[in-house]
């Protein structure tokens, strides 16, 4: 498929590569980590000012999972309460944390007139799959069973995530529908990574392989699973699930620059036709990692302002 990139994303692209940033794949994950941390700086737009931040710890059974809590300053309140989104950061389950998502974080709390739950999940090599997942599972429960103590609408309660956290929503989502987690109201799948096999045509077209790279996504993989067996475990894959009726309405954003691109677009379509209620927002002239780049590509923000009416939607 053609992709053209936006003029402002084309411009991002080339001051990347002109920075001589060393390609992940050929660090170590702590070294990759700093760089990504480091880029925030440059690309995350200023963020909107909320009645409340505060970090949080959620118990698992290998001890404690850090989150963070963000309270926009007019909440849709029902007695009190306000709903929630559970959001998991992006980063090829190796990179990322609180911080790398902080303010995009803080524009969906004030965007969705919702509370917003950051959870900092292990990461890989470190902790391998599934390691994240049972996390994300984890978390989601806790803050459902918890809700009240929070601020939180138990039964207005959403996940979502972008890259490698959408992949998590997904399973989240997944795990919940079959009895490991509370009901949802939607989920949010940003860029998902949603098939290991990666065969899709996107995974191997030139036009696709920005910032995202094709050879990146194999180190991120790699790094990740313990083998060609995770490639078709469902908390992996969630694309390999038996069947995806019966999971909360969703939102499913892709990029046109993006080797995800068509895994997200089947899923958005399989999710359609298992009667699953689908909004799908294609943004073609922007590349994989754009939506957390608002200070540079106004794409990011008109992005978090449709997903935030999404979720008032909701209910």
């Amino acid at each position: 498929m053609p992709v053209v990139l936006d003029p402002d994303a084309a411009a991002v692209y080339k001051a990347f590569q002109e920075a001589g940033r060393p390609a992940y794949e050929t660090l170590t994950a702590a070294e990759a980590r700093a760089y990504y941390a480091q880029a925030r700086f440059a690309t995350n737009p200023e963020p909107p000012e909320l009645a409340r931040v505060a970090p949080l710890s959620i118990p698992a059974p290998h001890g404690t999972i850090p989150a963070r809590i963000y309270v926009p300053k007019e909440p849709r309140l029902k007695d009190g309460l306000a709903p929630a989104l559970v959001f998991f950061h992006g980063g090829g389950w190796v990179i990322g944390d609180l911080d790398s998502h902080d303010v995009v974080c803080r524009q969906l709390a004030d965007a969705g007139a919702l509370m917003v739950i950051a959870v900092d999940y292990r990461l890989a090599p470190e902790h391998k799959f599934p390691a994240a997942t049972d996390d994300a599972i984890t978390a989601t429960k806790w803050i459902a069973a918890n809700a009240r103590e929070l601020g939180i609408d138990a039964s207005r309660l959403s996940i979502g995530g972008d890259s490698a956290g959408g992949n998590l929503a997904a399973v989240v989502a997944l795990a919940a529908r079959d009895g490991d987690g509370p009901a949802l109201t939607g989920q949010v799948l940003i860029y998902p990574a949603v098939d290991f096999a990666m065969t899709h045509g996107s995974h191997s077209e030139p036009e696709t392989s920005v910032l995202l790279t094709h050879s990146v996504i194999r180190w991120f993989r790699d790094h990740y699973l313990n083998g060609a067996a995770g490639i078709h475990d469902w908390r992996a894959s969630p694309a390999r699930a038996e069947t995806l009726a019966g999971l909360p309405p969703a939102y499913v954003l892709t990029a046109g620059a993006d080797p995800l691109r068509d895994e997200g677009d089947e899923y958005a379509a399989r999710l359609k036709q298992a009667g699953v209620g689908v909004t799908y927002k294609h943004f073609p002239g922007q590349f994989h990692g754009f939506f957390t780049m608002g200070k540079l590509l106004q794409q990011a923000n008109v992005a978090v302002s449709e997903i935030g009416a999404w979720l008032k939607a909701l209910g």
